[in-house]
């Protein structure tokens, strides 16, 4: 006698997939990802080139929020402090620099029988950052320099970067048929 309640397997994929692509791995992917603390610079910056930027990035752990509809998605946030020394050869400014990174992804099938988080790049819109600086001198030098609007220009080509890297794509794909292949080889 049958206990068992038979699906399609159309159905039997989609469950799979919401099984499979949980936000807890999704996490886990974006972690490695994003990388981790990075030191940056001395980077030439503004007019002819006589600032010295150098910036110290910790990236924190991603949160991933799934959305369940005719494709899976993930809303993936992304915390990171960056403490950014602007050298002005007359004097040095820090700045302290607290945001996220928003990213979109989706889970996809693909042959021959994969799962793939596919990663939107972000773009410098996709980038909130709240910049304090410690004096007035290095207010006027954080809006006069535009240093909000380089920040996450910076973070935007970093992560698209780290995204295309070797390592991320690989972190990126759950190759079913070895995972398969190698349950029925242990049982």
């Amino acid at each position: 006698m049958h206990t068992h309640n038979f699906v399609t397997y159309e159905e039997f994929g989609r469950l799979f997939f919401e099984v499979a692509v949980t936000e807890e791995r999704v996490a886990a992917a974006f972690a490695e990802i994003a990388g981790g603390d990075m030191t940056m610079g001395a980077m030439a910056q503004g007019p002819g080139g006589l600032a010295k930027v150098t910036a110290r990035v910790k990236i924190q752990e991603p949160s991933v929020r799934r959305n369940l509809g005719d494709t899976i998605t993930f809303a993936v946030r992304i915390p990171l402090l960056i403490e950014l020394i602007v050298d002005l050869r007359l004097d040095k400014q820090r700045f302290m620099v607290d945001g996220d990174i928003a990213l979109r992804a989706t889970a996809r099938a693909a042959e021959p029988l994969m799962i793939v988080i596919d990663v939107a790049k972000p773009r410098p819109s996709d980038i909130a950052v709240h910049v304090t600086s410690k004096s007035l001198r290095g207010e006027i030098v954080r809006l006069i320099g535009g240093v909000d609007g380089e920040i996450r220009k910076f973070v935007a080509a970093y992560v698209a970067e780290e995204i295309d890297s070797p390592a991320s794509q690989q972190a990126k794909i759950i190759d079913v048929a070895t995972q398969v292949a190698a349950a029925w080889d242990m049982g």
